[in-house]
């Protein structure tokens, strides 16, 4: 084989070997931002994704929300889907007319929303589909409503009500005729309750190894 071969030879391998790690790579995130495989028990979430249980704990002493009610807003505006977004809407099923609104990420905040979160909490980088960036978030919007509408931390469906219509809305009862949003946040509220009583039986687990689990997942 000449010179030429092998330099040619030789090219192609790099290229090889460079999308392999690329592949490598992609396949990672992929699985990194994955669900967790049962939504509806935050034990296996946090054993699954012990980051996220630290991310929850961390949101707690910093905003005074609990973790049950943080994992349960999540659930309900992304099922856990860290790039979600409102579905597109159509004219006549042929026309595109763009999404519903700006949501984006495990929190579905709005474009405007996520800039003043950014601003007032400092957090200049955050990434609405990083998980630990949107828990922040979630407890920063209802650490407003604690303050402002003196909310029990422990009450889902009032804060979830806060969140969907604002602190200002919460307090004139703009909710009060949404029937829709009504059940909504008795869902967050039932399945917040239902996370509170799964933590309760594994919080000594998650705790245990704390150290080493927090360095090594």
């Amino acid at each position: 084989m000449g010179m030429k071969q092998n330099r040619i030879a030789a090219v192609v391998l790099h290229s090889l070997r460079r999308a392999v790690c690329w592949l490598a790579i992609c396949c990672l995130t992929a699985c990194s931002t994955a669900p967790p495989q049962n939504i509806h028990n935050v034990c296996e979430m946090y054993d699954e994704y012990y980051d996220w249980y630290l991310a929850s704990e961390n949101v707690h002493k910093r905003w005074g929300v609990p973790p049950h009610v943080t994992m349960a807003f999540i659930h309900q505006e992304s099922k856990f889907v860290g790039d979600a977004r409102p579905p597109w809407e159509w004219f006549m099923w042929i026309i595109p007319l763009g999404r519903s609104s700006s949501a984006f990420g495990y929190a579905q905040a709005l474009d405007g929303t996520w800039e003043e979160y950014q601003v007032k909490s400092e957090n200049w980088g955050a990434d609405r589909d990083d998980f630990e960036d949107a828990v922040d978030f979630i407890g920063w919007y209802n650490h407003k409503t604690l303050k402002r509408n003196r909310v029990n931390p422990n009450d889902a469906y009032s804060l979830y009500l806060a969140y969907h219509e604002g602190q200002g809305g919460f307090a004139r009862g703009t909710y009060k005729n949404k029937g829709w949003l009504l059940k909504v946040a008795r869902k967050v509220a039932k399945l917040a309750k239902s996370y509170e009583r799964q933590l309760r039986s594994c919080r000594a687990e998650l705790e245990d190894g704390r150290f080493w689990r927090s360095i090594f997942g």
